[in-house]
Formats: C-alpha cells, structure tokens, sequence
C-alpha cells in the first residue's frame, strides 16, 4: 500500500486518510466495490458505493502514473541525463501532465528544424542569445558561418539558432502550464462547415458557424463538433487570442531590449505559431475530450441504473406479444418463473376473420395458461395490437401492458438466447424477452449489451473502457442492490453477483441444474472453484427464498448469523419469530452485541433486514396507459395534453415515448417552468410523465413536447385521461433575468438529431 497515494486520494476526494486507507487494503484484497459498501461499515466509517468507486478509481490513476514514472526513469537513465533535480521533479510531479512535461525535452522525437541546427554547431549561438547580455548579435553570428554544413549567410546562422529555442521554449514546463490554463479559460472554440458539405452536413447546421468559449462549451456540444469533424463536415479550431498568448511568452523569455532579445521574441512568435499553439490546441481537445466523455458516461450509466431499477409486475403468468403486421404477432406464454411454456402467432388487424382467429386463440390461451398479464412490446405495430388486445371479452381482469423492447432483437441473435432457446426462431426469443422484461427487467436486461438498450447520449463517441467500466458499475450496483434467488437466476445476472464471473455463474447453474436447487446457502461451497473468498464476496447477496435456514432469504451475511443466534437466544424465541414479530425486534438493544468486527451500523442493518427480509428496494408496479386514440405520429397535434414515459434523459432534455412509435423530445427549457440545469434533477428513465405536445413535424418524424405547468401526483404518476386538443401555447421567448433571450426551437436542436441517431 502506498501511503503517497492514500494522502493523495484523502485530499482529492476529502475523505478521512483511515478510510481511505481501508477501502484501499479491502480492494487489494478482491473485495468488491458492494461487499466492501455493504458487509465493510466498521471498517469504512460506512463509506458508500459512489464514494468507494471514486477511491478505486483514483487508486487505479495513480497506479498509472506511478508505472508512467517508472519507464521514464527507465528512457532518462539509459539517455545518462537522469540526475537529482531531474529525478526529484518527476518523484513530485502530480499528474501526466506534469510528467510529460518535463519528458519533453528528452523524449525521442522525429528529425526537426532544432535538431538539424544542432547538427550545423548553432547551439552555441543560441544559447548566447538566449542569455540576452546585449552582446552584438551580427557578430556573434559571423563566427558559426560555415558553407560545409550550408550555413551560408549570418541570416542561415540566426535562423537556426532562432530554430532552436523555438523548441526549447515548447519545451519548457512553465510556458506550457501558463498557455494550458490560458487555453482553457481564453480559448474559443470556432466550428466551420467544410466547404461543398454544406448539402450533405446538414444535421451539423447550426455548427457551420459557430463560436464558443471553452470554459462553458456543455459536453454534447463538444461531442457533436467533435462528431461533425470526424464525418469530415466540420472543421474544428480552438485558440484564445494570439496577443495573450504572445504576451505571456514574452513575459516569461524576454529580458531586455538588445538585438539578442529582439531574436528571442522572433523565436517566442514562431514557437507559439508553429509548435505551442498546435501542441496546446490538442492538448486542450484532449482535455475537453476527456470531460465530455466523463459527463455522457455518467448520463448513460444513471439512465441505465434507472432501468434496471423499473418496477418489476413479479411472479405472474404472462403472455408476452411481439408485435408484427405483416409477419404477424408472435405470442409466447409464460409461467411465473419465466420459464416458456408454448408459443403461437397471430394475424390480427388484417381482417375481420383473421380478428376472429386472432381473438379466439387469445382466450383459449388465457385460460389454459391462466394468464395474469399481457406483455406487448412496442415495437412497430404495438399501439394497434395493445387495442384489439383490450377489446377482447377476457372473463377475467387482464393487465395489457406495452412494454419497451429496446434491445431485444439483439438478444434473440445473441448466444445467450441461442444457448437457452436453440431450436426457436429469433422472433419467439424476443417474445420472451418483451415478456421476461414485464416479470423482472432487471434479470432480463443484465442479457443484453447496454449500448444497445437506448439511454446512452453519444455513446460510441466517448472511450469505449470508460464507457464498459461505468456501466458495468452500473449493472453491478443494481443486481447486488435488489439481490439473486440463487434457484431462478440466470447465469448471465450471477455473473453481475459480487465475487461471482462468468465462470462461476455458470458452474453455479450447472450445480444447480445437476443437483437440484439449492437448500442453503452453505451448498454454495459444494459448487467447483468456489472457494471461502468467492463465498465472503457473494452470500449476503444471493437470496433462498424457500430455503432451510430463515436467515438465507434475508441479506443477513453468514458471518453474521451467529449475532441473530445471540439475539433469539436472548430474547427466548426462534429466529423464524424474531423475524416475524416486531414486538421482539424492538425489545433488542443492539449495543450488547457490539465487538471489534461488528459494530452499530451492520447490527442496524441486521436488525432492518429481520424486519423485511430480502427486501426490494424497487418501487411498486403501476400500470400505464398511453392516450386512447393516440397511436401514430399523425394523430398528434399541438396543444394536446398526453400521457408518456421517459425513455432517455441527456444533458440537453428528455425523450418521451407518447405511444406512436417515435419518442418526442422534452427540450431541456420546456422540462419546468423554473430554470433547470440538469435534466436529471426532474425527470428518470422510465418515469411517467404527463406532455403538453407543442410541434409535430410528421416529415422529419419529429415531436416537441413541453412538461411546463403540468402538474403530477404526489407519488410521481400521472393521471391518465383522453387527450385533450388545445390552442397551440403561445411561445414564451423571454425568463426571469434573461431579458430578450430567443429559446431555440427543438426541432433546430442539432444534440437530438445526433442523439436520434444513436438510438
């Protein structure tokens, strides 16, 4: 453990050292980041996921730059030109920044001006301009005349001496620092349109001319420029004003007012022109890079731990529709573990006989399989069969629910749906899905790519490593939070389960499968290659809802098991009755039970897990109902007020799925009637909502909505009611403390164009 790092790590993230400190050794020893939040309080000061990340994080840069170090000592020692100043400068430096800085001048480098200059003897020369002693420049410059090595003329003599500190002031860390913050707090982006791409570029419109400071330029903006200049449609500068830059130059290299000096601001000119402001410009695109993918990937991952999180219908017979005209629906039926149990297709709204058919075999499946709920998924032809669905005569009460069935064609062609279903068509497998996702989205979802569910905002823009790492934080964080009936689960949502993978999942099934379910939770040490440290990592987190032992449905760790002994033991009762009774849950003073290992955070989280035992944190299922009437984009018009679900939330609004198969786009200025900020702050992922429609451009397939002066219930539903047409609202074009300020049209929003063409 490097205690450097761990001061560093306490400063940056201004956590306590001693926590650092612990979270550090528990990730060393394979701990994972949910063990660690949730069976490692004592030892953390009750560190959470978010904060544990973070230190994982920060640990894992400075471990970069720690290696980045050691092969510059490396490169520096084999040159013979590493010494004490040197080897202290690189020790203290901070960031890579930093340290590259000072490789600069070392690092080797292609051929340049500077170099062929030293190669005719003009080093001398320039550094006897550089010293700036007022001494004559001319004659100086007479003696390193040399026709052999094509110096010529005095002229020949300057210019390569002029050549050489060019690059070394390129080289030097503080003209290099002092030109970096002035990029970043002086630069300005400028975004021009290639010329003769002006036809083809036109998503990138309203960049073929755009100015904006670096300090506020908003990621999404960044990514599209950066988008528009990659499709070779934009070209994409940034520079502050080249008489700062010049002037912070100049302060730090000029020291008087001779000849020499006069050839040292010549050689300031060129360095920044040819080599710094290049240098810096790319540095600063990097940086603001950098930022910019920091910030989608952290929309991306919270729209995602959204989604996982949905409501979850439960254990419910439930046929599953994958809607379809002309290729017909596809129907599977399902039992209340998912497991498939027939499949069919229908031809309904083709004819009145196919309607017939179509209703017919409805009901007979409905009732032979004792159907609880209707799943249809959303895709083309969803509105129309969510419909006739709910005009059939059931004699009982159905739940019809459209379900988002994003991403579930590429699970039904993807080796797990190959795996479990080999001889079904891709079809029947995404009929599964849509109806998988109604029961549990979270064990179904964990199956597909989550780039390719639909929340992300530039997605396959930003560092794909980052992107992995984020959501698969992401996926980890929810599958551990709601926990894993080890008997249900899927390999594929075990492989998510703290201290579990790909391989023990499978063997995990593959007991499972051989062995019959599991009693408890102990059997888990029977499963090969589970070892004590895998078992530590995922018991508190895999669930035996009808198991043996009580404490093995609840996320009471094993290790933990004897205290609720102690406690039942105490209290003269069974733990089956601690657990069911609250009068003996509040006679335990939970102080007695405290030792070095355990202390009073776990013994409350203890105590509220013997009250709601393997407790899910999802909120209650609430069906939905899109706008009767409303089912393509046709049927819209401005004015009315309809219901909808949020399916994606960026920097710059919110997608609103309003039941005609083309999300509308809630502009970040019509999400409230107050100033908003950040998007996420007022709507989430798969949020119900309630849209005042104010465009529709059928053409381009485009909706604007409005949330502004709506209204929703205290428990975050809307209240569904038929749409309503209104006058088209009167555009406000003026807010509080922006006099005179225009509020762009949505439908001139280049991030959503970009954005629907991610989705």
């Amino acid at each position: 453990m490097n205690n450097q790092h761990i001061k560093k790590i306490s400063e940056e993230l201004s956590i306590v050292e001693r926590q650092v400190s612990a979270v550090v050794e528990l990730l060393m020893q394979d701990a994972t980041v949910p063990f660690i939040a949730r069976y490692r309080k004592e030892a953390t000061g009750s560190l959470d996921e978010v904060a544990i990340t973070d230190i994982r994080n920060k640990l894992t840069q400075l471990q970069e730059l720690k290696a980045r170090k050691e092969t510059i000592v490396r490169s520096l020692e084999k040159q013979g030109v590493l010494d004490e100043e040197l080897t202290f400068k690189i020790d203290q430096s901070q960031t890579l920044v930093e340290l590259e800085d000072l490789y600069l001048p070392f690092k080797p480098k292609r051929r340049t001006r500077a170099t062929i200059a030293k190669e005719k003897g003009l080093e001398p020369l320039a550094m006897l301009i550089f010293e700036q002693t007022g001494s004559p420049v001319i004659q100086a410059a007479q003696t390193f005349i040399n026709p052999e090595k094509s110096v010529n003329t005095i002229e020949d003599a300057l210019g390569g001496a002029r050549d050489i500190l060019a690059e070394m002031i390129n080289e030097t860390p503080r003209a290099r620092s002092e030109l970096r913050h002035l990029f970043m707090e002086k630069g300005v982006i400028s975004s021009t349109v290639v010329v003769g791409k002006e036809d083809e570029g036109k998503k990138f419109k309203d960049y073929f001319n755009w100015q904006e400071p670096v300090k506020t330029a908003p990621s999404h903006r960044i990514l599209a420029m950066r988008r528009g200049e990659k499709e070779n449609i934009l070209n994409f500068t940034i520079a502050p004003p080249e008489d700062q830059s010049i002037s912070i130059l100049n302060a730090l290299f000029i020291k008087g007012k001779g000849d020499d000096s006069a050839q040292v601001e010549l050689s300031v000119k060129d360095s920044y022109k040819r080599l710094l402001s290049r240098s810096m410009e790319t540095e600063t695109r990097l940086a603001l890079k950098e930022k910019a993918d920091k910030d989608a990937i952290f929309v991306f991952s919270e729209n995602l731990r959204q989604l996982l999180l949905s409501p979850p219908l439960g254990a419910k017979r439930v046929l599953g529709i994958d809607p379809g005209f002309r290729t017909g629906c596809k129907m599977v039926c399902l039992d209340r573990q998912g497991k498939l149990l027939h499949h069919d297709t229908i031809y309904p709204n083709m004819n009145e006989k196919n309607d017939r058919d179509a209703e017919q075999k409805l009901l007979f499946l409905v009732e032979k399989f004792d159907i609880e709920a209707i799943a249809i998924g959303n895709g083309t032809g969803g509105r129309e069969t969510e419909t006739f669905v709910k005009k059939i005569p059931f004699n009982k009460k159905i739940s019809v629910i459209v379900v988002n069935e994003s991403g579930a064609s590429i699970y039904s062609a993807s080796d797990v749906a190959r795996e479990e279903f080999p001889d079904l068509d891709l079809t029947i497998r995404g009929s599964v899905s849509i109806g998988r996702r109604l029961m549990d989205p979270l064990s179904e979802l964990v199956k597909i790519d989550p780039k390719s569910i639909g929340v992300g905002q530039y997605q396959h823009d930003v560092d794909q490593n980052d992107l992995k790492q984020a959501l698969d934080d992401s996926v980890i964080h929810c599958v551990n939070a709601v926990g894993v009936d080890i008997n249900r689960a899927s390999a594929q949502l075990l492989t998510y389960v703290s201290g579990l993978g790909p391989v023990l999942a499978k063997n995990i099934v593959h007991h499972r499968d051989e062995n019959g379910p599991f009693k408890n939770r102990k059997q888990l040490t029977k499963v090969p290659r589970l070892g004590p440290k895998a078992f530590e990592q995922c018991a508190g987190f895999l669930r035996i809802p009808d198991g043996q032992v009580a404490l093995d449905r609840s996320a009471v760790h094993p290790e933990s098991y004897h205290i609720v002994d102690l406690m039942a033991k105490d209290l003269q009762c069974s733990i089956d009755d601690l657990m069911a009774q609250k009068s003996l849950r509040d006679n335990i003073n939970i102080s007695v039970y405290v030792t070095e290992k355990t202390g009073i955070p776990t013994l409350n989280d203890i105590v509220a897990e013997l009250a709601k035992p393997g407790r899910d944190p999802r909120k209650e299922f609430q069906e939905f109902s899109f706008a009767t009437g409303i089912e393509k984009i046709s049927d819209l018009e401005p004015g009315m007020k309809i219901p909808g679900i949020v399916t994606n939330v960026t920097a710059f609004g919110a997608f609103v799925d309003v039941g005609v198969h083309q999300d509308g786009l809630v502009h970040i200025s019509e999400l409230s009637d107050s100033f908003v900020k950040d998007p996420a702050s007022i709507v989430k992922v798969n949020q119900k909502v309630d849209v005042r429609v104010l465009e529709v451009d059928i053409d381009r397939k485009r909706i604007s909505l409005s949330m502004k002066s709506t209204v929703e219930k205290r428990d975050g539903t809307h209240q569904t009611s038929p749409a309503t047409r209104k006058p088209a609202p009167k555009k406000i074009t003026e807010r509080p403390g922006k006099k005179n300020e225009a509020k762009p049209s949505p439908f001139n929003n280049p991030f959503a164009k970009l954005l629907n063409k991610d989705s």
